[in-house]
């Protein structure tokens, strides 16, 4: 591992499943870990309630260990405002088995981003931006940080600009009022950017991490198109894209002591470019 950074990708992004295929996909880009979303990166591993058992979970694990990966991340994403509460509350539960198994994976930190009224996809939708969402997010994961808490593990919250915390005063805000100490930051810059505010992106990084210095668990790293049409920018594979990624790296490593940075939706042929950009720019900047 890079004493000054931590560079991963998500599992899933490899193209492979299995511990073994993830261990040797992972040597050939020489990266330090993965952000590990197990119903995504195992075929015998359904997204359902009691799915992830302690025996499985050590078995990953191992295997991950052994293979020289850190698991800065494992994912359960869920959308806690789904009109349909009965899913909400089985998307509960599989987030609560994480919790539970999240050490034997190899990790202390369980993520989701925050949903959307608009059921499926998770977009923009006029009750996102309203108080009782903000409150039902807030106790949503509230209730699952006193589970994490349990386990002695944490909970990490990303926003975006579609769903309830739809940008970081917003999600600073919900931390805020749900006030509990195991409470992290997944920082997702692409996220927040849409067809208004895209040029405006390197302010809404200053931004984030003026709010949640000390809080950030892992940065997102993404690349995109930006547009002048009045269209949101196109995300594309890292180092393919419009943005400033020197500036960005630059702020970051100004910001904040040994970041982990997590690839997430460059694929492919892409990954070694993306990790190549990476490694160059932290050198550089």
């Amino acid at each position: 591992m890079r004493q000054e950074y931590r560079l991963c990708v998500r599992g899933h992004d490899l193209g492979v499943k299995g511990t073994e295929e993830i261990v040797k996909r992972a040597r050939e880009l020489d990266i330090d870990g993965i952000q590990l979303v197990c119903y995504k990166s195992y075929g015998d591993i359904p997204y359902a309630p009691g799915a992830m058992t302690p025996e499985r979970a050590g078995e990953i694990g191992q295997g991950l260990s052994r293979g020289g990966l850190s698991v800065p991340l494992v994912g359960a994403y869920f959308n806690p405002v789904h009109s349909d509460r009965e899913k909400a509350k089985r998307c509960f539960q599989i987030f609560a088995d994480y919790l539970a198994a999240a050490r034997a994976l190899g990790s202390e930190y369980v993520g989701s981003e925050t949903g959307s009224r608009n059921d499926e996809p998770w977009i923009y939708h006029p009750e996102n931006r309203t108080e009782a969402s903000y409150q039902l997010v807030a106790e949503t994961f509230g209730a699952l940080a006193d589970i994490a808490a349990g386990y002695g593990v944490n909970i990490a919250m990303e926003g975006a600009a579609g769903h309830v915390c739809w940008n970081p005063d917003v999600l600073d805000e919900v931390i805020r009022r749900m006030n509990r100490p195991n409470v992290k930051v997944i920082f997702d810059l692409y996220n927040y950017m849409d067809a208004g505010n895209q040029h405006q992106y390197l302010s809404i990084l200053d931004r984030g991490l003026e709010l949640f210095r000390g809080r950030i668990l892992l940065f997102h790293m993404k690349d995109c198109v930006l547009t002048q049409d009045g269209s949101a920018p196109k995300q594309v594979g890292f180092g393919k894209g419009d943005l400033d990624k020197a500036e960005i790296i630059r702020r970051i490593k100004a910001s904040v002591s040994h970041p982990t940075f997590v690839l997430e939706g460059t694929c492919g042929d892409d990954l070694p470019l993306a990790v190549e950009t990476i490694r160059e720019l932290w050198e550089r900047v």
